[in-house]
């Protein structure tokens, strides 16, 4: 029922002091009345991105907001509809009553299974109209559908099929965990584990609460929330309980609460409602229960672009946190962009930038693009070094007697000695150098048709290494001169070892234009259509930042990461979560760089340079 994306929460945050409150000061939810829904429509989830909000409930309805107003979308099933999840909103599933499963392919919902009927054309009683309630997926597009009587249902790519989950208790949610295990979780205290051998296994749970929400935190630890009905009370009570894959543990057992039906990360902790309009934030002080302003069960949440969430559910209930989530409504629409941290500079040129770079050394920054475009920031302004040639310049660094080097087009460098340039490689083939990398002794060099070049102090020029593909090379980075990373096409990653290139994939077949990372642990990636990736030492992670434009350069420093790309998308990590961070300009950019005063700059099309003060 819950919004089934994986962000960056940590259970040492929520337990260790570290999550500062910031969640809106809310003075007061308020109901969303351009939502024309019916005084007796009940919401149960949504799904949002930057294009826009869904959002689902019952009598097969299914409302989107365009950033303008909300439609009614035709679906060919007139049940409730009760969870949504997808990769995009082009390959969008939901899943309800009557075992119902509907896919957008970005114009229309299509009827994929369920809703079986007899000859008398009333629903029958057949095992594929289990009535639904939670679904959730790999950014591979792989998915599970979750619901009555122990069903789970696994999307492979081609189709949905039955799994055997060992148990006949109703299941309502699903989640992913970090590691790439699936959990489900239902009624009567039920905990299931999907393990890589790809078999199901009930968790020991002594709670017989009746699970309707979870959510995973870094470490493979879940928040499970839900309730029981509790005779002496007359009615039912909420659990919250902490499960770290071993140990199942009570949260804030002292205090009451109604029942919790849905639970999503929020700013710096969660969002729990629940029952009666019940609302509570968690955060590192505790929990504390927020004023949503009504009385109506609130069943659902909906996470936005923004980082705001809305809170769907009873008589069509739609509440915003205040004001200003209520305009975040509109993501990105040019009269309604939010304030920028960014100031244009004048660059001096109108010719495409396609590389910037900060030379933390002498720390002299750079800039370099079509035509042999060099620019250096120099007292306070940029100035053009003479033109390299009239060949395109996408990569710099310096050359290790100190003076600048200059790579691109047809496999080119150059070497400025602070009058003139000279060619010192030529790869005589009409093939890009797209990067370069250098700890001030060894360099390499990376680009179109898989190709790698390296200057090590023993070689007297460039020589061209077997990098074992022949995918084009768009970004390196690397700690050391035996630990380097190039990212290419289908997300491909190539690893240099100190001796030789070994391949693998981020978990992606998006192309991947950069990398960058703090350490080997570290490590982000950005690409085609908005991917962003995260290393962590162990294993690759897709995060759902929702950007729909290409990302074609990252960088960061110890407390911030920034991608940028095409449309002059720029997104930046705060150590949390992906945000949109507008920039003020819809001019492509095409690489980021850190300043020496601590801040960034991102180059790109008709000369845009901006910059971000630290």
């Amino acid at each position: 029922m819950m919004q089934t994306v994986t962000e960056d929460v940590s259970r040492r945050d929520f337990f260790r002091g570290r999550i500062s409150r910031t969640a809106s000061e809310p003075g007061g939810w308020l109901q969303i009345d351009e939502l024309s829904a019916g005084a007796g429509d009940v919401f149960w989830d949504g799904w949002a991105d930057e294009a826009g909000v869904f959002v689902a409930g019952d009598d097969g309805v299914i409302f989107h907001f365009d950033g303008t107003e909300w439609k009614r979308q035709p679906v060919p099933a007139p049940v409730p509809v009760h969870s949504l999840w997808g990769t995009s909103r082009n390959d969008l599933w939901a899943v309800g009553w009557m075992g119902l499963v509907l896919h957008h392919d970005g114009r229309v919902w299509t009827k994929v299974r369920g809703c079986v009927t007899n000859e008398g054309g009333k629903y029958s009683d057949a095992s594929e109209n289990a009535p639904l309630f939670g679904v959730a997926g790999l950014p591979n597009g792989q998915a599970w559908a979750v619901g009555d009587r122990g069903t789970i249902l696994h999307f492979d790519g081609q189709d949905w099929v039955s799994e055997n989950s060992g148990v006949r208790a109703h299941l309502r949610c699903v989640v992913i965990l970090p590691d790439g295990r699936v959990l489900a979780a239902g009624g009567d205290g039920i905990v299931l584990i999907r393990n890589e051998d790809g078999q199901w296994h009930k968790q020991s749970c002594p709670i017989h609460s009746n699970f309707t929400s979870a959510l995973p935190l870094e470490d493979n630890t879940v928040l499970l929330a839900g309730g029981r009905y509790f005779v002496d009370a007359n009615g039912f009570r909420g659990d919250l309980v902490l499960w770290d894959g071993k140990t199942f543990k009570t949260l804030f057992a002292e205090k009451t609460f109604s029942r919790f039906r849905a639970l999503a990360a929020y700013k710096h902790g969660a969002i729990l409602v629940g029952d009666a309009g019940q609302m509570h934030l968690l955060g590192h002080d505790g929990i504390e229960r927020l004023d949503s302003g009504t009385n109506h069960d609130l069943l659902g949440i909906v996470t936005l672009a923004t980082g705001e969430v809305v809170s769907v559910g009873d008589f069509g209930t739609a509440l915003t946190a205040n004001a200003t989530a209520l305009e975040n409504f509109k993501p990105y629409v040019a009269t309604r962009e939010a304030a920028t941290l960014w100031e244009p500079v004048a660059s001096g040129t109108d010719r495409q930038l396609w590389g910037v770079w900060h030379d933390t050394r002498q720390d002299d920054l750079f800039a370099c693009g079509e035509e042999g475009t060099v620019l250096v920031f120099d007292r306070g302004k940029w100035e053009a070094l003479p033109p390299v040639n009239d060949l395109g310049i996408h990569a710099l660094s310096r050359a290790p007697d100190g003076g600048l080097l200059a790579a691109g087009q047809m496999g080119e460098i150059h070497q400025f000695d602070g009058a003139k340039w000279r060619k010192v490689y030529d790869l005589h083939m009409d093939v890009t150098i797209l990067s370069l990398w250098s700890d001030g002794s060894t360099f390499f060099a990376a680009g179109d048709e898989g190709l790698v070049l390296c200057k090590t102090p023993e070689s007297a020029d460039w020589v061209r290494a077997a990098s074992g593909t022949k995918s084009a090379l768009y970004g390196l980075w690397g700690p050391d001169d035996r630990h380097i990373l190039a990212v290419g096409d289908f997300g491909l990653v190539q690893r240099w070892n100190g001796e030789c290139w070994d391949e693998f994939n981020a978990g992606t077949e998006y192309f991947l234009f950069d990398v960058w990372g703090r350490a080997l642990n570290d490590i982000f990636v950005v690409g085609l259509s908005g991917t962003i990736g995260h290393f962590d030492g162990t294993r690759w992670t897709i995060t759902p930042a929702r950007a729909r434009a290409d990302l074609l350069a990252v960088t960061g420093n110890d407390r911030e990461v920034i991608a940028v790309g095409a449309a002059g998308t720029i997104y930046r990590h705060d150590g949390m979560a992906w945000r949109r961070d507008p920039g003020g300009t819809d001019v492509g950019l095409r690489a980021v760089s850190t300043t020496p005063d601590g801040g960034f700059i991102a180059a790109g099309d008709r000369g845009t340079l901006i910059v971000r003060l630290p």
